[in-house]
């Protein structure tokens, strides 16, 4: 998520980083610079010059602090503005009122609506809601099979019935308050390009419903695309919050940057990945940590509370300090490390890492694989690696597809970790009880 972004960025800081002294001047050399990264990075081009200008002016101005250098003065100043231009605070998803409150979920077709839909329903499932996704795009030939099978994935009742739009929406409103179902994602058709046609439709179903929430979903990747497609959905619909998707691809970040200024609207929920708990919610401040290079702690830590079972986990750090872990233990381990998302996006995450590993490739395949090895042992071998023998090796090699020298490795090192851990047991342990990962 912003890569190219906050690669330009870093390379830039780490040039003024270190200048001695602040004057309009260097002031005006570095923010040229500064523009040029984010016109790069397909900001719209209103928005560069009104946050140059913004951080300009608080520059030349600001009493630089005996405690920092300048350049670190001027990068401070563009992290305060970055969070304003984010929006300054986390605007969270309102679906208080009476129930069954609607939720409109709108964009271009191909933006990601129907999956986000998903991730919606399955987020809120999980804070003790009771959420129902309504199918009323009948359009699309496939959108209401694709969200079926969604809801069937997560355990969410979908709505799906023939007709027109609105009739849908109402017979939905009432199997909702008949089962009690509270609140109803609205998943509506989106077109290749904006139509007058499908802004009415959306316009008269925002008129029936009423919703207290209307979601503009924008694909990352489509840049200034995106900005212009905000604008004319808010005209019509005076949408409430945005949905960027596809930030875990090629997306430069400009989207980002531009919607927010362009519209006025919070974005509320950014899509991570294509798993449906990969939607994580929008903070300004993070998100400007991270485009600054800086990792983001807070985010990290909440998916470690996610995906995490205490209890299970405290066992592992008895387990660990009393030398009693074994491979199944691991293989635990390992899918609690998949389930909070890839190697290299965790990496980032940690302040003063992410940004010096950026050119050091994270094998999420070398989990897949050690996975695959643990797998295809028995029961009885992972607990006991040591009676693998030749032909148990060699068996387990085929059955994961890997070669032996893979599985003789993942034993070694395995072994090694007991070794060390029979050899620190009861000796200066105490600081890993708390660990959700012993490894």
């Amino acid at each position: 998520m912003f890569e190219e972004l906050t690669e330009r960025l870093g390379s830039f800081f780490r040039k003024i980083r270190g200048r001695g002294k602040l004057t309009e001047s260097n002031i005006s050399e570095a923010l040229r610079e500064v523009r040029r990264i984010l016109l790069q990075s397909d900001v719209n081009f209103r928005v560069v010059k009104q946050f140059i200008a913004e951080v300009q002016e608080q520059a030349v101005g600001a009493e630089v602090l005996k405690s920092i250098t300048p350049g670190q003065q001027i990068i401070k100043i563009i992290n305060d503005k970055l969070v304003a231009l984010l929006g300054g605070i986390n605007t969270p998803l309102d679906i208080s009122g009476e129930p069954p409150v609607p939720v409109m979920v709108v964009g271009l077709q191909g933006s990601g609506k129907t999956t986000f839909c998903g991730k919606l329903a399955k987020r809120l499932g999980k804070k003790g809601k009771r959420p129902m996704m309504a199918a009323a795009d009948i359009y699309r030939p496939a959108a209401v099979e694709q969200l079926r099978i969604l809801g069937e994935s997560i355990e969410v009742p979908v709505f799906c019935s023939k007709g027109k739009v609105l009739q849908i929406a109402r017979d939905a409103v009432r199997e909702a308050q008949r089962i009690g179902l509270d609140p109803i994602i609205f998943d509506t058709a989106g077109r290749l390009h904006i139509d007058d046609e499908m802004m009415d439709e959306l316009a008269a179903l925002k008129g029936l419903l009423k919703p207290r929430e209307i979601l503009f979903i924008a694909d990352g990747m489509t840049g200034q695309d995106a900005v212009k497609s905000a604008q004319v959905f808010d005209e019509t619909l005076n949408f409430t919050g945005i949905v960027l998707t596809k930030m875990d691809g090629d997306a430069r970040g400009g989207a980002a940057l531009s919607i927010r200024a362009v519209t006025g609207k919070p974005i509320k929920f950014i899509g991570v990945g294509e798993k449906l708990d990969d939607l994580e919610p929008f903070h300004p401040d993070r998100i400007a940590s991270r485009i600054l290079g800086m990792g983001d702690v807070v985010t990290l830590v909440e998916k470690v509370q996610e995906q995490v079972d205490t209890q299970r986990a405290e066992k592992m750090a008895r387990q660990f300090r009393q030398a009693e872990f074994t491979l199944e233990d691991f293989l635990e381990q390992i899918h609690q490390i998949k389930n909070m998302g890839s190697l290299g996006d965790i990496i980032k995450m940690i302040p003063g890492i992410g940004s010096k590993m950026k050119n050091i490739q994270l094998e999420d395949d070398a989990l897949k694989r050690t996975e695959a090895i643990i797998l295809s042992m028995t029961p009885k071998e992972r607990n006991k690696p040591s009676i693998l023998n030749g032909s148990r090796r060699m068996r387990i090699a085929k059955g994961s597809g890997t070669s032996v020298q893979e599985v003789n490795q993942l034993l070694n090192q395995f072994n090694q970790m007991m070794k060390m851990m029979k050899r620190m047991k009861g000796k200066g342990m105490k600081g890993m009880q708390g660990l959700p990962f012993p490894m």
